[in-house]
């Protein structure tokens, strides 16, 4: 019998981006199956919070219309840059994630990033590191 992870209510609502609140009303309205723990706590299975989270994200539509084989795109607001003479790096802040690139400070000139100007941040690695707690 395979392990189904379970959290308690506050939890699913910080990993959803909503308020307890939210989370007992869709367990209410049976959008969000919900069971009892050991200590009586309703608790809610870790799978389901997951595909209510893929279902639930909303990203800001990519401006480009360039065709790339990294799937991997977040859009942003440039919030910060540091730039010497050579080298610089650029904050982005895409969605609930701040993103930071190094790059040469030519590429920002060129690119005319500044604080407040959208940006596509493209990742493409072999090697992505996942953790757990």
């Amino acid at each position: 019998m395979a392990f189904m992870p379970q959290m308690r209510l506050a939890d699913a609502a910080r990993f959803l981006g909503v308020s307890d609140d939210t989370v007992r009303r869709w367990v209410d309205s049976g959008a969000l199956d919900a069971d009892t723990d050991d200590a009586g706590r309703k608790v809610v299975d870790g799978h389901a919070v997951a595909l209510l989270a893929r279902e639930q994200a909303r990203t800001v539509a990519d401006p480009s219309s360039v065709g790339r084989s990294a799937r991997n795109r977040f859009v942003g607001l440039v919030t910060d840059i540091t730039m010497d003479t050579v080298m610089a790096q650029v904050e982005l802040q895409c969605g609930p994630f701040r993103v930071v690139s190094l790059m040469s400070s030519e590429a920002v000139r060129e690119l005319g990033l500044e604080p407040g100007s959208v940006a596509v941040a493209v990742v493409k690695s072999t090697t992505v590191i996942v953790e757990t707690p």
